[in-house]
């Protein structure tokens, strides 16, 4: 439920400071096809995998419990419809049909056609890309360009960093799970490291412009405690510092919480 958490606090705050007007359906809809994108990915990888290959909690759960999680998935997915349906505007509905297409593509390509294609565009890139563009879905069209794109390049940002981190983390688990990463196939790793840090950077020096100014402050936040993750990550292990690196991904509900 981490992914569906993150999505859906960020795009309460971005459309706070942006002064878009949602509602529960559009924060609904978002979390529940953000959950169903990664569920069906973590199913289909606990389907071809064999048991001695799998090494994460998570894969391990969606291969045991195969059967009711299609089940719950089926019924998460008629309901997500039935919202969107009913309480999405015809432009939100018809680019969410664009995204689902790009997910499916996604879906397909990593999980089957390019599985260990060096070439193919990396995870970590992909998952940014459709995070982001869940979270455009409801923005667009709504207020000023000009404040929106770099919202967003900074939330894409954040998603990229937390994605390859954890598969800098998790590389025996990729080698296992016949997964590539940029961590595997970039050669240099050392900028990995460092992305984080960098992020942290640029958040401080936007938080200078008003417009910017909470969402550039929490991409800094979460961007240093990410960065503190990977520096303790060789103490703690990759487990908990995945879970960790997740969380701090949070840090919208302090400035939401205190709108409240």
């Amino acid at each position: 439920m981490d992914a569906p958490a993150v999505s859906v606090a960020w795009l309460a705050l971005l459309a706070t400071r942006l002064e878009v007007e949602l509602g529960w359906p559009d924060l609904f809809v978002l979390g529940a096809s953000v959950w169903l994108a990664y569920a069906a990915d973590r199913f289909i990888e606990g389907w071809r995998l064999a048991s001695e290959h799998v090494r994460t909690p998570r894969h391990r759960f969606y291969q045991r419990w195969r059967g009711p999680v299609a089940v719950v998935w089926l019924a998460v997915l008629i309901t997500d419809l039935g919202v969107a349906a009913a309480k999405l505007t015809r432009t939100e509905w018809m680019v969410g049909w664009t995204l689902t297409a790009a997910v499916a593509t996604y879906l397909l390509s990593h999980q089957f056609l390019h599985r260990t294609s060096r070439w193919r565009v990396p995870k970590e890139i992909c998952v940014a890309g459709l995070l982001t563009g869940g979270a455009a879905v409801f923005l667009v069209g709504s207020t000023s360009l000009s404040v929106l794109v770099p919202s967003l390049t900074l939330f894409a940002a954040l998603c990229f960093v937390n994605c390859v981190l954890i598969s800098s983390w998790e590389c025996d688990v990729d080698r296992s799970h016949q997964q590539s990463s940029l961590a595997l196939d970039g050669g240099q790793t050392w900028w990995i490291h460092w992305a984080p840090w960098l992020l942290a950077a640029v958040g401080i020096v936007a938080a200078a412009s008003d417009p910017l100014r909470t969402i550039a402050a929490c991409t800094a936040a979460s961007a240093l405690l990410l960065a503190v993750i990977d520096h303790v990550q060789p103490r703690i292990g990759w487990p908990p510092a995945r879970v960790l690196a997740d969380l701090v991904l949070l840090t919208p509900i302090v400035p939401l919480a205190l709108l409240l």
